[in-house]
């Protein structure tokens, strides 16, 4: 599976910071190279709090209570909506963003 993951990126936010995009596939790593884990199911409540706690509170270092961590996640969730298969890269560049820490992914 080959994914351009700029590309999908730029359906959302056509002026992406791509280095940005390669940070987080970087990040990810091996994790791409699964169908399953490189997508992120909304309508899975522990696929959400593992999006909240390794990316927002762990990576991103977001230190929001839960409440309004999952807040975020569902705004994401709903931009995505058109989407059947949600890119976790695109996933996780949009929570980057709306959280103001895409310039922490690559310093």
């Amino acid at each position: 599976m080959s994914v351009d993951y700029t590309t999908e990126v730029k359906r959302y936010e056509a002026n992406c910071d791509e280095k940005a995009v390669e940070a987080i596939k970087k990040h990810l790593g091996i994790a791409l190279k699964s169908t399953d884990a490189s997508l992120v199911s909304c309508s899975s409540k522990s696929e959400l709090e593992r999006v909240r706690d390794s990316w927002l509170k762990k990576k991103l270092g977001l230190t929001d209570d839960d409440k309004t961590l999952d807040a975020a996640v569902k705004v994401v969730c709903e931009a995505m909506n058109a989407d059947k298969q949600k890119q976790r890269v695109t996933f996780y560049y949009l929570l980057a963003k709306n959280a103001g820490k895409l310039d922490t992914l690559v310093k």
